[in-house]
């Protein structure tokens, strides 16, 4: 890992990100991201690296293209390993509306954990709250701690909520404390990482979402300095959602020993769910968004806003990338 492969890195998010973008607004969320799943494959191609897709589109028999142990750049350079969304907010992109992007966390060959495809229970808070709020907490609990922290009173807080039936409880209690939920139909993502800035407006992100989301939050709040911890969702009954409802409780668990994961209840910290030496999160918008906006289609260009978070030298880089057609006559600022 060094900063010519995290430029590199910032152009697959970006690529992905155009190709989604083209069909931003059709209702066609899968050909959204089928086509940036091929733009982000086409682009890792082209990095000298040894690079593995760790968290991808799913098995290789469901997904021809960045599916889970797919190599992918030259096969010469570092290895690399990848948890890629090439259009995370397929539904946002479909129908036009806030938040989609393209995202992928990358580490050091081994240094990211290869989160099955089951939910998981989630906590993101500033970087203030690290270590003090607990997911092991009630909600109550940790919007007192969190108050504390950012010396805010309860009120105050705004706490992103994915918007499913699991969560009416969680969404009554939070309101019940005084403080403000913002429900979010899809990208539990971009709501992770605005946690880790002030001046967001969001605080707290808690819940139940997507494991292989979980990591690639995992390693830019980890890269942030911010609070994130997982929880592995197993029961029908917690998640419910109707892509379970031929599973079970038992078969899950046996699902999740078969990956060799046997503590079924762990608690991740961001430094286990992005463990690696080197840690680099890469976004780029699909559609406006809170942390940055979406591609924006000119007569003589192509603008892309992304963002790229590294361990590397702890920074956060807020980009704006102009792409200029060919026989371009006029490129306005």
């Amino acid at each position: 890992m060094n900063q010519t492969l995290i430029q590199e890195i910032l152009e697959v998010v970006e690529q992905a990100a155009i190709a989604s973008a083209k069909l931003t607004g059709l209702g066609q969320k899968d050909e959204a991201d089928a086509a940036a799943v091929e733009a982000m494959r086409l682009r890792m191609g082209k990095i000298e690296m040894k690079g593995k897709i760790v968290i991808g589109e799913g098995e290789r028999d469901e997904a021809p293209m960045l599916y889970i142990g797919e190599e992918v750049g030259s096969g010469n350079g570092p290895g690399v390993d990848f948890a890629v969304d090439p259009c995370e907010g397929t539904n946002l992109c479909a129908n036009n509306q806030r938040g989609s992007m393209a995202v992928l966390a990358a580490s050091d060959t081994g240094g990211l954990f290869n989160a099955p495809d089951f939910y998981m229970n989630k906590l993101a808070a500033p970087p203030a709250a690290k270590g003090k709020v607990d997911i092991r907490n009630s909600a109550t609990e940790n919007l007192k701690i969190l108050s504390d922290c950012l010396d805010l009173s309860i009120d105050e807080l705004t706490v992103v909520v994915m918007d499913r039936t699991r969560h009416k409880d969680l969404i009554k209690e939070i309101r019940g404390c005084g403080a403000k939920v913002q429900p979010i139909s899809d990208g539990d993502v971009q709501a992770a990482i605005a946690c880790g800035f002030a001046g967001t407006g969001t605080h707290c992100l808690m819940g139940i979402g997507a494991a292989p989301e979980g990591v690639i939050s995992a390693a830019a709040m980890r890269a942030l300095g911010g609070h994130f911890q997982g929880q592995l969702v197993y029961d029908p009954a917690i998640a419910q959602t109707s892509e379970w409802a031929d599973y079970t409780k038992e078969g899950n668990i046996k699902r999740l020993n078969e990956m060799d994961i046997t503590d079924i209840d762990k608690i991740y910290e961001a430094n286990e769910l992005a463990s690696g030496e080197n840690v680099v999160f890469a976004g780029s918008g699909i559609t406006d968004g809170l942390l940055f906006d979406g591609v924006k289609f000119e007569r003589d260009c192509v603008r892309t806003s992304s963002l790229v978070i590294s361990t590397l030298d702890s920074t956060a880089r807020f980009t704006n990338t102009v792409h200029i057609k060919d026989g371009a006559k006029s490129i306005s600022l």
